[in-house]
This record gives C-alpha cells, structure tokens and sequence, in this order.
C-alpha cells in the first residue's frame, strides 16, 4: 500500500461518518483540508527521502575530510624534511694538538713517485710540532710484546698500509724517547711524539718507504 493509499484511508476511516451530516459547504471545505494535509505529508516525505542521501554523503565526506586531514599534515611534513635532508651529525671537535691521518694526506697516485713537493703546506705546518694521531700498530714491524722502543704506525689494521704499493701517507715510523716504550695491541693506539717529515726511509733502490716519523713520549 502506497503511503497515498494509506492518507486517502485515514481520511475515509476518521471522516466519512462526520462529513455525511454535515452541509455540503462545510463538507467540501473539510474534504478540502483533509486533501491538503495529505499533501503536506507526501511533499514532506519526498523531500526527506531524496535529501537524506545527499546529506549523508555531505556528511561523510566532511568526516573523511576530516579524518585524512592529519595525514595529509603528516606527509606534509615528511615531505619538506626530505626537500630539507637530515640534520647534520655533530662531529666532536678535535683536541688541541690532534690530528689524523687524513690530517697527513696528500694528492699523489699509487704508481707516481713521490716528490718533497708533493707535501702540502698544511702538512710542512706539523714539522717539530707535539702532535697526538691514532692508528694500528703494524704486527709486522715489531718482535716483541712488550717494551718495543720503535715501530710502524698505520692508518688501519690492514698490511696494504705499509710496504711496495703502499700509499706513503698511511704509515709513520715511530721512535720511542728516552726509556718509553710501547706495549703491541691489535687495538687502535694513541700515538702522541713530535711529528717530522723525513726522507731517510728509503729501499735500496732509492724509492721511499716512509716519509712522516714521530718522536713519541706515550702511546695509549
């Protein structure tokens, strides 16, 4: 049953007996009314299920609106911080008096002879100084454990650092002063001497084998 069918039955159901005594006028003025009232409802109803849906969906999209806007901020933000790339890591500065090897290093190819002039001012600026460098002590170049008063300070534990082919700038040859003395470690060493730039480390052929070598006082 249309909804109507169901108004034209209530009006027939609640009005039939009272419109039948009553003047004609005064029945059409209430058939009239009844008629308009069912109107009113049917227009009503109309415009609730066809606005319902809408507004619903106004709804809904307003909470998804809503709902995606922290992410839409989130990746945002996430964006401009990859445009911006990451901090920076802070490096500790070096003590007064530190260096490394990357201090002591200078342009040269592994084939190409080495000449004084390659030395670059930086490095000339270190002659005499009391310098503090940390490296490996090469296992090949002592015979003891204990009490060893020289040896060869590398840049890493590798036996690339130090020999033919080797880059000259990642070794030292270190001399102990006066009764110091070192103890081996397969550990990293702090080497701490007055540091030169020599040219009697050389092979029988003329060619060097070191050219950096440091007085050393302590070795940590």
């Amino acid at each position: 049953m249309t909804f109507h069918h169901a108004c034209t039955k209530l009006m027939r159901s609640r009005h039939t007996n009272r419109i039948a005594s009553l003047p004609l006028m005064h029945r059409l003025s209430q058939t009239l009314m009844a008629s308009l009232l069912c109107i009113a409802v049917l227009a009503f109803a109309s415009d609730t299920s066809s606005a319902g849906p809408a507004e619903r969906g106004a709804s809904d999209a307003q909470a998804t609106s809503n709902t995606d806007t922290p992410q839409r901020d989130s990746a945002t933000q996430a964006q401009r911080r990859t445009e911006v790339g990451p901090s920076p890591r802070r490096v500790p500065p070096k003590r007064k008096g530190e260096i490394s090897f990357d201090t002591i290093l200078f342009e040269m190819d592994k084939e190409e002879p080495f000449e004084p002039s390659m030395i670059t001012k930086e490095i000339r600026a270190l002659e005499g100084k009391v310098v503090k460098i940390r490296g490996f002590i090469l296992p090949a170049s002592v015979f003891q454990q204990v009490g060893i008063k020289q040896f060869v300070l590398v840049r890493d534990n590798q036996e690339c650092c130090f020999g033919p082919g080797a880059a000259l700038y990642d070794c030292i040859m270190v001399k102990m002063a006066g009764d110091n003395s070192a103890t081996f470690s397969t550990r990293p060493v702090a080497v701490k001497g007055k540091f030169r730039v020599t040219d009697e480390y050389r092979y029988p052929n003329g060619k060097y084998m070191a050219i950096y070598e440091m007085e050393a006082t302590e070795v940590e």
